[in-house]
């Protein structure tokens, strides 16, 4: 395994609204053995994570594990968002990448930035809402009969595909990708415009907002060029009213 220590810090694993405490302990577990240790929990089952964190054989990872209310701030300093789908039966609309593929862009982006890799509950997965979030997703190519993984399989799957082959080169950190903090304010001002031009007031339409924004693949220095602009528009609008 060849990805040096300060790579792997910036490789986080975020479960959302994760319901059996053995999966939680099998997905530490799979972290702990590929060398990754940031582990965040979006809204797990409370009574599940404390009988995972206290378990016979429970790792300082699931001790340390940083727990959130929502997906936005879970993901707040990261630049690449990357979320896991079995792709059944749904419309996606984002890009979908096998695994293997998604590894390698995801390998090359730890080398400028934070990249979290998402996974959700064990009944339903992630919601369109988390996919809001994501900036593409990610499959293992399983069989078309037995699609879905056990949440703790899933982690190990994609870990080991991450840890398995290949340097990491780090890059110009001045010229890193948008953290997806810098995106929620872009989307926010964007938002708020179309809605003060009469555009749009659903939620709806602000997922969309994220995906699209997403897509643009915006350097951190233009996210804020924009939210400048944005901001400027928005105080023209209201003071004409």
């Amino acid at each position: 395994m060849q990805i040096d220590r300060t790579f792997r810090d910036r490789l986080i694993v975020v479960l959302v609204s994760t319901r059996n405490p053995l999966n939680i302990g099998a997905a530490a577990r799979a972290m702990s053995n590929f060398g990754f240790s940031r582990l965040r929990v979006v809204n797990p089952f409370a009574i599940a994570f404390q009988e995972a964190r206290s378990a016979v054989g429970a790792t300082v990872l699931l001790k340390t594990a940083e727990q959130f209310v929502s997906v936005r701030e879970a993901v707040a300093d990261c630049s690449l968002v990357v979320g896991t789908t079995a792709a059944r039966n749904r419309k996606l609309d984002h890009k979908l990448l096998p695994l293997r593929q998604g590894a390698s862009v995801i390998r090359k982006h730890l080398g400028s930035g934070r990249v979290a890799l998402m996974f959700g509950s064990e009944k339903r997965g992630l919601s369109n809402h988390d996919f809001s979030y994501c900036h593409w997703l990610a499959r293992v190519p399983t069989q078309e009969q037995h699609p879905s993984m056990n949440l703790g399989q899933a982690v190990a799957v994609c870990l080991y595909e991450l840890a398995r082959s290949g340097n990491i080169t780090a890059k110009n950190q001045k010229r890193g990708l948008a953290t997806s903090a810098s995106l929620d304010r872009l989307i926010q001002l964007w938002s708020d415009a179309l809605i003060c031009a009469g555009y749009t007031s659903t939620s709806v339409g602000e997922q969309k907002i994220r995906r699209l924004v997403r897509r643009l693949d915006l350097m951190e220095e233009d996210a804020k060029l924009w939210s400048g602009m944005l901001r400027q528009m928005l105080w023209k609008m209201r003071s004409k009213r």
